[in-house]
Parts: C-alpha cells; sequence; structure tokens
C-alpha cells in the first residue's frame, strides 16, 4: 500500500505554467534525497507528460505526491485533462506514433524514465496518466 506523505496541486494551463511545475516536482525530489539522475529522469518523464496535456489535452491539472511504501520513498505525479481523449492507447504507446509533428517519444519515452505508468482515456472526456519514480528507483 502506498502512503501518501505530501501533495500538491497545478493547474497547467498555458506553457508559462511549465516552468513552476517543473520546478515544483525538482523539489519535492530533491526534500526525499532523490539522486540528480533519477531527479532528471523523472522531470523529463513530467516535463513530456505536461507538454502533451497542454498540446492535445487544452490543458489541465497536475497532481504531485510525496509517497511511501514500506521503507521506500517517490514521487507520484498524476495528469489529468478534459481533452478528447485517446482512442488507442496500445497505438499511442509505440515508440514512434505520434498525432502531431513531434517525434512520438512522448509517451513510450515518459513510460520508460519512471518505475510506474499508467494511462486511462476515454474519448470525448479526457485522459488520466500517473507516474511513479522511486527514489532508489
Amino acid at each position: 500500500m502506498k502512503l501518501v506523505l505530501n501533495k500538491d496541486k497545478m493547474q497547467i494551463i498555458r506553457e508559462q505554467d511549465v516552468v513552476p511545475f517543473r520546478n515544483r516536482v525538482k523539489e519535492y525530489a530533491t526534500k526525499i534525497g532523490m539522486g540528480i539522475v533519477n531527479q532528471t529522469k523523472l522531470i523529463t518523464a513530467a516535463s513530456e507528460l505536461v507538454r502533451n496535456m497542454l498540446k492535445y489535452g487544452g490543458g489541465g491539472e497536475a497532481l504531485i505526491e510525496v509517497i511511501s511504501q514500506g521503507r521506500d520513498n517517490g514521487i507520484r505525479l498524476t495528469f489529468t485533462d478534459k481533452g478528447p481523449g485517446i482512442t488507442d492507447i496500445p497505438l499511442a504507446m509505440k515508440d514512434g506514433y505520434t498525432t502531431g509533428k513531434s517525434l512520438g517519444v512522448g509517451l513510450p519515452g515518459a513510460r520508460r524514465l519512471v518505475n510506474e505508468f499508467d494511462i486511462k482515456s476515454t474519448p470525448g472526456s479526457g485522459t488520466t496518466v500517473c507516474i511513479i519514480k522511486w527514489k532508489n528507483g
């Protein structure tokens, strides 16, 4: 069972919201003693997901949580938007797949950078992506 030790919610509505969000994620990761390599992986994944939320979901909400499971501490980030949703999640999770003019590294790239990755989407009502990066993971 994962215990939530601390949490913070941020509205992500425009590009200017991305940097304060990234800074807050770094602040929480630093507080739990996460090493620089894992911090970088977490912040890179968070950046991909927050930009996807802005670009495809029209913005939304990001929840930052410090969690504990046994002796492990980590950061759980949940991104929720009310956008058009993703009709084919397995396809969206494939390397190289893109609906935009990007490299298509967003979702699968983010998944590789974290320890846990979960995505739920309902076409017409939005998408929720939840990631966890453990301090020592």
